[in-house]
């Protein structure tokens, strides 16, 4: 698996998805996965990013996290996801990098690719599972193979149960309330598995 790509992509207003991100960098390296960490570009105004302490704090704390590009995703053979919901779909920031990837598309250069995504909300009931659902309608016009988690591994259950992506709800002081943490790393492993398991047979 050591020439695995994969490319793991977030956006993040505070930080939750970023640790999703983190966690998920860390188990598909440990499967020999060259990875990189990449965020969405942020296209919020400064005025609402500074209304907001720990939002603030969350993009000066990761400055140093590059953007993705379309480079990127030419290069990684997967993509990890790791996005909030909003409203049930995606933010903004995700569906707009998305609809500047139409060139890549039209080429094919997109298909074939291993996809799967994580999310979150303010409550267990939030639009998660939709979220990422929303994600997967993008990547099946791509032509990408869609690795869900499922119950492949008793820790999805313990996470919450959501077969399509880890999910998890942030509560009011922006803590995790379920423990996670192994149903992301055994997504990223799941992924990075299927991606090597396509790159060698094509």
């Amino acid at each position: 698996m050591a020439n695995v790509k994969v490319a793991v992509i977030y956006y993040s207003s505070t930080g939750t998805n970023y640790q999703l991100a983190q966690w998920a960098q860390e188990a598909a390296e440990s499967e020999g996965a060259e990875v990189r960490l990449l965020k969405f570009p942020e296209l919020a105004p400064k005025a609402a990013i500074d209304s907001n302490a720990a939002w603030r704090n969350h993009v000066d704390a990761t400055a140093h996290v590059p953007e993705v590009t379309t480079d990127d995703m030419l290069w990684a053979d997967s993509y990890i996801f790791s996005v909030p919901s909003r409203f049930g779909v995606v933010p903004g920031q995700a569906k707009q990098f998305f609809d500047t990837l139409g060139g890549l598309w039209g080429e094919g250069k997109l298909a074939n690719k291993v996809v799967s995504a994580m999310s979150s909300a303010a409550n267990a009931h939030g639009g998660q599972e939709q979220t990422i659902l929303s994600l997967y309608t993008t990547m099946y016009h791509w032509g990408a193979i869609v690795a869900a988690p499922a119950y492949t591994d008793p820790v999805t259950f313990a996470a919450g149960g959501n077969p399509y992506g880890t999910s998890v709800t942030v509560d009011q002081n922006g803590k995790m309330v379920e423990d996670v943490e192994s149903a992301v790393k055994h997504q990223a492993k799941r992924t990075a598995a299927v991606a090597n398991a396509i790159a060698t047979s094509l």
